[in-house]
């Protein structure tokens, strides 16, 4: 055969790509091809065995639907694009998960799913459920809390909370990680698969949980109620309230279910119970309301008979793995328990070990201090020693110097004595000579008295004399030249003689005035040089005391 041949028979194909809740993938399909056998092809890919939960969700013309597994793919009301995109989901829900859900690849779809659907608030969850909620889907994704490495922050790219719960309570971002945290803490030795289990147990009991809703009028002009459809029936809500319905029906007490265009009729099982008639606003949605009714009735039947060979091998299958995996757990648990008392172990001779070596070292600082100490003191003595010496020679130096002041001082004292006894005999000399010098002036005085008296009488003496010479010797008052000679010399002779005398008296009187006068001045200048010797005595000694008196 040819390749020309070859290429001829390969079939055509188109690109479909699949979105799951956290992945996607894309697949090369035939153009015969129905939807089983894609749906078929993307279970096989995610290795899922349950797959009667799931389905191929695509969006046309605003309106969700389902691909139908027994059409071809392309022969359906499919978007036309390139690739076509189809949204794996779970199309029914299970009425209690922990003994429906049996392999891990579905339980954790349906965890990612539901997940999603709370954090759109498509499925409303009160604001305490979700912080219990968001505490177990931390444990999924991160495992045991270890305040070491989940440090604050650590759930700052996550999204955990629905925004209306956020937008509900005024808390930072901090503080919803800390109560989300204080719950996740307690979660410690769950593993991935029990997380993801606790967080769907807790969310099936939501009132909105596994619900479809879709408007409906009870005539064709209003479209005022809610129409849900669940694992357990059909239920009627008021429009402004999904969460009471006001009329349910079980899947146990429906006869029959049909519709006609855009009407839809529910039978109840008991004849004479009233029908409940209703119309949606396209035949399009009746028909998806049917294909839903029909998968959840078929399941609701299916749960309440014996499980087939394959559900039996795959619960038998599940239990296993559970028993195997709790005991892996176990083994995984045990190991790390070993491995954090080995740690805790090893922390603890390195602690010991890092305490020995600081209380080495701190030992070894210390005999360092000591020896340094030692050293510090043995300077210290010989600092003292040599202090001590140079205090018994400043001892000697004082003692020299306060022998020296006390000499000092008694020579002052002696000194100061004298200057005093000199002092006294300086103020008795003064004394004496003002009183010399008084007795001296009284003196001068009787002389000048006396001198002048002396002249006095001298003066009268010549004035008698000359009296006496005009009375006895008229004419030679005249012409003296011609007195006898013997008698002019005779007269002359005792009048000279007289007036020699007192004149001798007078010189001697006055040589006596100027002697006793040089030796007053002679005796004030030694007296004033006495004074001044004796005041430069006395500046020095003061200028002595004071220069004692700043050494001391």
């Amino acid at each position: 055969m040819s390749i020309r041949g070859l290429k001829k028979k390969q079939p055509k194909t188109f690109k479909v790509k699949i979105i799951t809740v956290d992945a996607e993938m894309e697949f090369s399909c035939e153009m015969k091809w129905k939807g089983k056998d894609l749906f078929d092809l993307v279970c096989r890919a995610l290795g899922l065995r349950e797959t009667w939960f799931f389905g191929l969700q695509y969006t046309i013309k605003g309106m969700c639907t389902w691909l139908k597994m027994d059409k071809k793919v392309l022969d359906q009301e499919i978007p036309k694009e390139d690739p076509i995109s189809f949204h794996f989901l779970a199309k029914f829900y299970p009425e209690k998960v922990e003994e429906e859900l049996l392999q891990e690849i579905t339980q954790h779809l349906f965890f990612l799913q539901v997940k999603k659907q709370i954090l759109d608030e498509e499925i409303y969850c009160s604001p305490e459920a979700t912080v219990l909620l968001a505490s177990y889907a931390v444990q999924a994704k991160y495992g045991d809390y270890d305040p070491n490495f989940h440090e604050p922050g650590f759930l700052a790219h996550d999204e955990l909370l629905p925004k209306r719960v956020l937008r509900q309570y005024q808390l930072t971002a901090e503080m919803w990680e800390e109560k989300i945290t204080a719950w996740y803490a307690e979660h410690r030795g769950i593993a991935r698969d029990e997380a993801e289990m606790n967080y769907l147990k807790i969310a099936q009991d939501l009132e909105m949980y596994g619900v479809n809703y879709f408007p409906i009028a009870q005539n064709k002009n209003h479209t005022d109620l809610l129409l849900g459809v669940d694992a357990k029936g059909i239920h009627i809500y008021s429009i402004n309230n999904r969460f009471s319905p006001n009329k349910s029906f079980e899947w146990s007490a429906i006869r029959n279910i049909s519709y006609s265009e855009k009407e839809l009729t529910i039978k109840p099982l008991d004849k004479k119970a009233e029908v409940f008639k209703f119309f949606s606003s396209q035949l399009k949605v009746n028909k998806l309301i049917l294909q839903l009714c029909i998968g959840n009735h078929d399941l609701f039947m299916r749960r309440r008979k014996v499980d087939s060979i394959e559900i039996q091998q795959m619960k038998a299958q599940a239990r296993e793995e559970k028993a195997r995996k709790k005991m892996e757990n176990q083994r995984l648990a045990r190991e790390k328990q070993l491995r954090e008392e080995a740690e805790r172990a090893k922390e603890e001779l390195e602690r010991r070990l890092f305490q020995l070596e600081d209380e080495a070292r701190q030992a070894n600082e210390a005999l360092l201090r000591s020896q340094e100490a030692a050293e510090l003191l043995a300077e210290k003595a010989q600092i003292a020693e040599e202090e001590a010496k140079l205090l018994a020679q400043n001892a000697a130096e004082a003692e020299q110097e306060r022998q020296r002041l006390e000499i000092t001082a008694l020579k002052t004292k002696e000194e100061k004595r004298l200057m005093e006894q000199k002092m006294r005999e300086a103020e008795l000399i003064a004394v004496k000579l003002v009183k010399e010098s008084d007795r001296r002036a009284k003196e001068a005085e009787h002389l000048k008295q006396d001198l002048h008296e002396a002249r006095e009488a001298e003066r009268k003496a010549k004035q008698k004399l000359v009296d006496i010479t005009r009375l006895n010797y008229p004419h030679m008052v005249k012409y003296p030249q011609y007195l006898p000679t013997d008698t002019r010399d005779a007269n002359f002779d005792k009048g000279s003689m007289k007036l020699d005398l007192k004149d001798i008296d007078l010189k001697r009187l006055s040589f006596e005035i100027e002697r006793e006068r040089l030796d007053y001045l002679e005796k004030s200048r030694k007296f004033e040089d006495r004074l001044k010797e004796l005041k430069s005595e006395i500046h020095a000694l003061k200028l002595e005391e004071k220069q004692s008196g700043l050494n001391c």
